[in-house]
C-alpha cells in the first residue's frame, strides 16, 4: 500500500500517470524467481568482476553471430560467438595498451559495414593528464571473424579540438549510402565520420558533420549531447537524427550533413532539465525519453504537433512506466510495439507501448543480485549521487535485439552478458506492425527501408 501512495505521489507531481508494475520486492526476487515465466535465459557468461561489462551490440546477419560489449573499467572489448546462443562464449577480449597508465572509461562499441568488410568502433574518454586523452575511438576490422588472429586495428580517431573522448556512439547507414559514425564531444554539437574516410586515412578522421544542440549553444554548456539515435522517415524522405542532451531533446534533419535542420523538440518536461536517451518509434511520431536521476520514469511523447507546428517544443508527456519507483530504467531498444529496457538495479524488462499513454510490463529477468545504491564515485571519479548517498546506477546496463530471431542481449556492469528471449517474439520486421521497418538495427547492403538505393559506396 505504501508503494502504491508513493507512485501516486509521484503520479501527481510529474502531471501524468504512472503505470507501476510491481513483479518483484523492493530487493530482489526470491531465490528461483529471477524473472518472469515468459523471459527464459538462454546464455550467461561473467566478464570478470565490478564495472566490466558496459554497453553492447549484435550483429543482426545469422552467419556473423557475434555480440560486442565493451569493457569499462577493462579499457577495451569483448567479443561473444553466439553460434549457438544456449552454448555462448567468450571469443576474443582485447584492452588498449598500458591499461594501468589510463584513468577514464571504454564506453560504446558499435558494428559497420562498408563494402563486404566488417568494422567495430570502440569509443573511450581518458582524463586529462592520462595517455590518449584526445582518443574519441579506436576501428578495427573484424572480417575475419571468428578466426581472431585476423582482428586488425586501423587508426585512432582523435578529437585534438575537444579532447574528453565520446562518451555515446551511433552508426547508421545514411540513405545517401555512406556509413557514418554520430559520435558526442566535449563540445556543444555531435560530430559524424564517414567510416569508409576514416579507414582510409582522412586527414580529418572522416569528420563530415556537426550535429548542434541549441540549448547548448546559446547557454555555452558543453558536450551537448548524451545519446541519440538515427533513422530515415520514409514519409519526408529524411534521415533524422533524434538527440537527448544539454536541454532537453532535438530532432534534426540531416539529410544533407552540412546544413543540419532543427525540426522537432521536446524541452521543459517536468523533471527532466536534460536529456539521456532518446528513441522514436519506426514512425518517428512517439518517442520513449529517459533522464538520468534515481526515481526517474521513463516517459513517453508524441511528436506529431512539433513536427505540424502546432507547438513550438512538446513540453508534456502522454505516459510513463517505471518498474519500482526507487530505481531507474535506462537504455532501451524499441521494436513496435515493445520497448525492451535495461533498468539498472531492477534488470531486463520487455514493455508493451502499444497504447503510449499505458505502457505496461510483459516479462522481465533481474541479472543484478548485488546490494543497492552502492558506488556512489563512478571509475573516473565523478560523483553518481546526493553527498552521502549511494549511486542507483549498478546492475543491468547495455541492450540490443537481434531482429532476425529476437534474441534479447544485454550486460550488466557486475554480471557480464546475458542473453534472453521472450515467449513469442521470434523476430521483428516493422511492415509485420504496419510501421515502417526502422530500428537501431542497420541494413548495411541496402540502406534505410523506404530510402533510395544509391549502390555501392566507394
Amino acid at each position: 500500500m505504501r508503494r502504491k501512495s508513493l507512485c501516486a505521489a509521484l503520479a501527481c507531481l510529474l502531471g501524468f500517470s504512472v503505470p507501476v508494475f510491481a513483479q518483484r520486492g523492493d530487493q530482489h526476487p526470491a531465490p528461483g524467481t529471477a524473472g518472469s515465466r515468459n523471459m527464459k535465459l538462454v546464455a550467461h557468461i561473467p566478464l570478470g568482476g565490478p564495472l566490466q561489462a558496459n554497453d553492447i551490440k549484435i550483429e543482426q546477419e545469422l552467419s556473423r553471430p557475434y555480440a560486442y560489449v565493451s569493457g569499462r573499467s577493462h579499457f577495451g572489448y569483448y567479443i561473444i560467438d553466439l553460434k549457438d546462443p544456449s552454448r555462448a562464449r567468450l571469443l576474443y577480449t582485447w584492452k588498449i595498451e598500458n591499461a594501468d597508465l589510463h584513468q577514464g572509461r571504454a564506453l560504446s562499441a558499435m558494428h559497420l559495414k562498408i563494402n563486404g568488410r566488417y568494422y567495430l568502433t570502440q569509443s573511450f574518454q581518458f582524463q586529462p593528464g592520462s595517455p590518449d586523452a584526445d582518443l574519441g575511438a579506436i576501428v578495427f576490422d573484424i572480417t575475419g571473424l571468428p578466426d581472431t588472429t585476423k582482428i586488425r586495428e586501423l587508426t585512432r580517431i582523435r578529437a585534438l579540438d575537444a579532447p574528453g573522448g565520446f562518451h555515446e556512439t551511433y552508426s547508421y547507414k545514411h540513405s545517401d549510402g555512406r556509413a557514418l559514425l554520430f559520435t558526442t564531444s566535449s563540445q556543444p554539437h555531435a560530430r559524424v565520420y564517414d567510416i569508409a574516410k576514416t579507414v582510409a586515412g582522412d586527414k580529418d578522421y572522416g569528420l563530415v558533420g556537426k550535429i548542434p544542440n541549441p540549448t547548448s549553444v546559446a547557454s555555452g554548456v558543453t558536450r551537448g549531447y548524451h545519446d541519440f539515435y538515427v533513422g530515415y522517415d520514409p514519409v519526408s524522405k529524411q534521415d533524422r537524427f533524434f538527440g537527448a542532451g544539454g536541454g532537453g531533446y532535438y530532432v534534426y534533419d540531416v539529410t544533407n550533413l552540412a546544413e543540419p535542420k532543427l525540426i522537432a523538440s521536446a524541452t521543459g518536461v517536468a523533471g527532466m532539465q536534460s536529456g539521456h536517451t532518446f528513441t522514436p518509434t519506426p514512425d518517428g511520431r512517439y518517442a520513449v525519453l529517459e533522464s538520468e536521476y534515481q526515481y526517474a520514469p521513463l516517459r513517453f511523447i508524441d511528436l506529431k504537433p512539433a513536427y505540424d507546428g502546432t507547438v513550438k517544443t512538446v513540453s508534456r508527456p502522454i505516459g510513463a512506466w517505471t518498474q519500482r519507483w526507487q530505481g531507474l530504467p535506462h537504455n532501451h531498444e524499441v521494436r513496435w510495439p515493445y520497448v525492451f529496457v535495461s533498468s539498472y538495479e531492477d534488470g531486463v524488462h520487455a514493455v508493451n507501448m502499444m497504447d503510449p499513454t499505458n505502457p505496461y510490463t510483459v516479462g522481465y529477468y533481474d541479472t543484478y543480485d548485488g546490494p543497492i545504491l552502492i558506488n556512489k564515485n563512478d571509475p573516473i571519479g565523478q560523483p553518481r549521487a546526493q553527498p552521502g548517498e549511494g549511486s542507483v546506477t549498478n546492475g543491468n546496463f547495455g541492450i540490443d535485439v537481434r531482429n532476425a530471431d529476437g534474441l534479447i542481449v544485454t550486460s550488466d556492469l557486475y554480471t557480464g552478458f546475458w542473453a534472453f528471449k521472450l515467449e513469442g517474439f521470434d523476430g521483428w520486421n516493422g511492415h509485420q506492425w504496419g510501421m515502417p521497418n526502422q530500428s537501431s538495427a542497420q541494413d548495411w547492403d541496402n540502406g534505410p527501408d523506404g530510402a533510395p538505393k544509391p549502390g555501392k559506396v566507394s
